[in-house]
């Protein structure tokens, strides 16, 4: 069992682990308030599935099959992207270039004929601004369409590893893995994917702030033997070197989203707060976040919100003698006190 910084692992040896759970719910709806947010919503999204397919012949694997072992079978095919995280712009990282035109809208630009980019939920400069000319639908409250024409442009490399099912000349059976880095596109000849999309967009001639248009995509690849005979597509040379014949696909899902700037009321049970690791020394922590300010917390509402529970509440403020309902706060007082949030 490890206690490593008051987390404990079911398992000493255990590699996953299990994120902690910021948020509780004890069913009380008295417990749940509403409260403002300033987000981002979607007004509109469309959804893609393309696909891409790359053939590859005599590609070489390692390492060499053991001397005295033949194939019996292909258990398993696996392919992942390849991906240098020390260096995001390896030209062996799988990567997909999106380039999106639009019609029935511009994106805006800057006097040096820069598109304008806005911070999207992934923290990067991920949205561009949109303009349309809405009036022939403002009059009847519905969206206008915009028209657009995606090309993604992949270029890198995927990994493929093949679990083979050896057995040696006793008729003994051992699984052999064996891994090959298949280049499915250079950048100066990359593989192209082209759709095309409509999606609508909403009037905004009488708000502070324009639409955003923003997209991502993500990939995967399958792979399998071309024939799907490994006698055929797997040749085993008289040093156990092996090179085989192989479909690679790319499968790659995008998204086009309209989003607007909106202020909505959601439903809270509270602002969520991860549990200290800590070794105690010291006896007070500073907080990270302001605390939650509750209707009650003001001398005008107090008559109206005092009347929780007395554990919930902490009265030190005088309130207007009128506001009787405080007196439940006050052990029996006859002013009433204001009280204050749950610490």
């Amino acid at each position: 069992m490890s206690c490593f910084g008051g987390r404990v692992s079911q398992d000493l040896y255990q590699n996953c682990c299990n994120a902690n759970v910021l948020c509780e719910f004890n069913g009380d709806l008295s417990n749940v308030v509403s409260e403002p947010i300033y987000v981002q919503k979607v007004y509109d999204a469309v959804l893609f599935n393309l696909q891409g397919m790359k053939t590859v012949q005599n590609q070489s694997f390692t390492p060499r099959i053991p001397q005295g072992h033949r194939v019996k079978r292909v258990i398993d095919i696996r392919c992942r992207r390849s991906f240098n995280p020390d260096n995001v712009e390896d030209p062996a990282n799988l990567t997909l270039d999106v380039n999106t035109t639009i019609s029935g809208a511009t994106f805006l630009k800057n006097s040096a004929g820069e598109e304008l980019t806005a911070v999207g939920a992934d923290g990067n400069f991920s949205q561009k601004l949109l303009y349309a000319d809405t009036s022939d639908c403002d009059d009847q409250c519905m969206g206008t369409p915009v028209f657009g024409t995606q090309n993604i442009s992949i270029t890198g490399n995927v990994i493929i590893e093949i679990d083979l099912l050896l057995c040696d000349s006793c008729n003994n059976e051992s699984i052999f893995t064996i891994r090959t880095e298949v280049n499915i596109a250079a950048k100066d000849h990359p593989l192209v994917l082209t759709n095309f999309f409509e999606i609508c967009m909403p009037s905004a001639i009488d708000t502070a702030f324009l639409p955003r248009f923003t997209e991502f995509c993500n990939s995967s690849c399958e792979a399998r033997l071309a024939t799907n005979n490994h006698g055929r597509d797997l040749c085993i040379g008289p040093d156990g070197s092996v090179t085989g014949n192989l479909i690679v696909a790319i499968c790659v899902t995008c998204e086009k989203k309209i989003v607007v700037p909106v202020q909505l009321c959601v439903l809270s049970t509270g602002f969520a707060q991860a549990a200290a690791q800590q070794n105690a020394i010291c006896t007070t922590f500073p907080t990270l976040f302001p605390n939650q300010i509750k209707p009650c917390d003001t001398i005008e509402n107090c008559g109206e919100n005092c009347h929780e529970k007395e554990e919930n509440c902490r009265c030190d403020d005088i309130c207007d003698e009128r506001h009787d309902a405080c007196d439940s706060c006050n052990d029996g007082n006859s002013r009433g006190r204001r009280p204050q949030p749950r610490r």
